[in-house]
């Protein structure tokens, strides 16, 4: 039996993938006290985190898993533990789970990881990322190697989905922020012919980034562009700009930034467009979605957004007609918006 080539479906592979962070988010809300101090009554995530001694921001993060996985729900703003938990998982419940937790809470390292993000709110100590060094501007050639691989092997499927949107007929000049392998850019003008790429992003992962165009022989379409997103001025020729798996690794504060930077370097009619899981409005999954926000906690300052937060940062920059499509059959949105 011969290999069989990537589809836009890539749903079971990140469903496995993200399942590794369920149970040690069960552990970290047995130990804390979640499960009890939700049962019977409804609280706000402020309230809760007050209570419990927590951070807000990670306590709410955790709480969208736990609403994924059918333990908590969320009405009006309030939390609280649904009859499945209220019957398995109270310390003080008949069939308490207890026992059976105990293992997972002693073997799993993530269950520390994740404690830790709970009371701090921070990133999680020896979690490893490189969101440090793409904020500097400066990355070794070896990291800048994993990273861009990692980006390569996880975005094949997105990549294909985004460059089948019939919006980049009109597209002339195309900037991925942060574009990392240049998988989109890549794909992308495979696509359209007519459509000129750049990857912009640090210089350690622009030349890594060269070298997966060359290898897919477009080297006279797929451009780099060495720029620090966050302190140095951005290209002004490209009409469109952008940014996948960029917000979901940064605060509020920051994406707020970038998508003002954005909006200064783009011309009249210039379109932003990202690329993003996005959390459901009502902060009650999907699960596999919550769980990447898990994988952003321990590893970055952001989160997965929803569509409502995202809009409001362009909004906040100017941009206007924000919209929002699902892609193709992935867990992945396009929000777009256009510059006045």
């Amino acid at each position: 039996m011969t290999a069989l080539p990537a589809t836009v479906n890539d749903r079971s592979v990140w469903d496995v993938w993200l399942s590794a962070y369920h149970m040690p988010v069960v552990t970290v809300a047995d130990e804390v006290g979640t499960f009890k101090a939700l049962s019977g009554r409804s609280l706000t995530s402020e309230e809760l985190a007050a209570e419990l001694g927590l951070n807000a921001r990670a306590l709410t993060i955790h709480l969208i898993v736990l609403a994924g996985l059918g333990f908590v729900e969320r009405r009006e703003g309030h939390w609280r533990a649904t009859a499945e938990a209220r019957r398995w998982l109270h310390p003080e419940a008949e069939a308490y789970f207890g026992g059976l937790l105990e293992g997972p809470r002693r073997s799993n390292p993530l269950h520390a990881q994740l404690l830790e993000t709970l009371q701090t709110g921070d990133k999680a100590t020896g979690h490893g990322s490189a969101a440090e060094e793409w904020e500097r501007g400066e990355m070794s050639d070896e990291l800048a190697e994993r990273v861009t691989a990692l980006m390569e092997a996880h975005s094949r499927a997105p990549a294909r989905a985004v460059a089948m949107q019939p919006r980049f007929a009109d597209v002339r000049s195309f900037m991925d922020v942060g574009g990392g392998s240049g998988i989109f850019s890549i794909e992308l003008a495979r696509a359209w012919p007519h459509l000129q790429t750049t990857v912009m992003d640090i210089a350690a992962v622009c030349r890594q980034a060269a070298k997966y165009a060359a290898a897919a022989g477009m080297t006279d379409r797929v451009a780099t562009a060495s720029v620090n997103m966050f302190t140095e001025e951005w290209p002004r020729q490209h009409d469109a700009h952008f940014f996948s798996n960029i917000f979901h690794d940064w605060s509020d504060k920051t994406c707020r930034l970038l998508a003002e930077k954005s909006f200064g370097s783009l011309p009249s009619g210039g379109t932003i467009l990202l690329h993003e899981m996005l959390i459901d409005d009502d902060l009650c999954g999907p699960l596999t979605t919550a769980s990447f926000s898990i994988l952003m906690l321990l590893g970055t300052r952001g989160r997965q957004y929803t569509f409502g937060e995202l809009r409001d940062f362009l909004e906040g920059a100017g941009f206007i007609d924000v919209q929002s499509e699902v892609t193709g059959g992935g867990y992945y949105s396009l929000v777009s918006a256009r510059k006045p």
